[in-house]
């Protein structure tokens, strides 16, 4: 008998969340693949001394202004987060981990957007570390293992692994076979592979058997629980060229 991952609601599937956990979250810049009401749920459930990693902090301002991750930094409940991108693109408005992060009350470990990726993708296909010419030569570099191979420099990088991740896909079916669309096809993929636990926020549940094998991109095996939205957010997270005359003429 297949395993049925579906959870009923958002709080059940972050409520046993632990303080101090580590937490992948899905995002690049916009709302298309963040796991907005996973992030939510966790602001909600409290757990404090998180290590985040995602690419970015929260709340940077390049798209739509948007409740991401960036509430977990004002609840007060991250102690760290790995982050390429982890201040806003104005000086003037700095995001809550920012400030957090310049007052000493959150540590920051930057790293170059390409090494995030390959660190988490690494973890997931069971690489413990590898070697990358990134970073040589700036503050990247410090406290890393460096090599050279045929003339050229090149640091360590260990692999990135967390006990849950929080993503998002646009299909599930019950096994959490998951379907992506649109820019929910960044972090989300890799990061499902590299955590102990991933928890799938999705806009349809089909039955076992109706996804094509061929347009599935994480494999039910990585994925724990899924859960699907309810609401209407009010802005769009797929592809949608007529929202902003559909929202004028509303």
């Amino acid at each position: 008998m297949p395993i049925d991952k579906v959870v009923a609601t958002f709080k059940e599937a972050v409520a046993d969340v632990p303080e101090g956990a580590v937490i992948m979250i899905g995002n690049f810049a916009g709302p298309g693949g963040t796991p907005y009401f996973l992030i939510h749920a966790l602001r909600d459930q409290g757990a404090r001394d998180l290590t985040i990693i995602a690419n970015t902090a929260g709340g940077i301002g390049l798209t739509l202004d948007y409740d991401d991750h960036r509430i977990l930094f004002e609840n007060h409940q991250v102690k760290k987060v790995i982050a390429s991108f982890p201040f806003s693109t104005s000086a003037s408005k700095p995001t809550a981990a920012e400030k957090q992060i310049l007052t000493g009350e959150v540590e920051l470990e930057i790293v170059p957007q390409g090494t995030l990726s390959e660190r988490i993708r690494a973890a997931g296909a069971g690489i413990a570390a590898f070697y990358t010419p990134t970073g040589v030569e700036t503050v990247i570099e410090k406290g890393k293992e460096r090599r050279w191979f045929d003339g050229r420099p090149y640091l360590l990088e260990r692999a990135l692994t967390a006990d849950y991740a929080l993503i998002r896909a646009y299909k599930a079916d019950r096994m959490g076979n998951l379907v992506y669309r649109g820019t929910a096809r960044q972090f989300n993929p890799i990061m499902a592979t590299a955590a102990k636990i991933t928890i799938a926020e999705v806009d349809e549940i089909v039955e076992i058997g109706e996804l094509d094998p061929e347009v599935i991109v994480t494999p039910g095996i990585f994925v724990n629980r899924i859960i699907k939205v309810k609401e209407d957010l009010g802005f769009p997270r797929h592809l949608d060229r007529n929202f902003r005359a559909k929202k004028a003429s509303a």
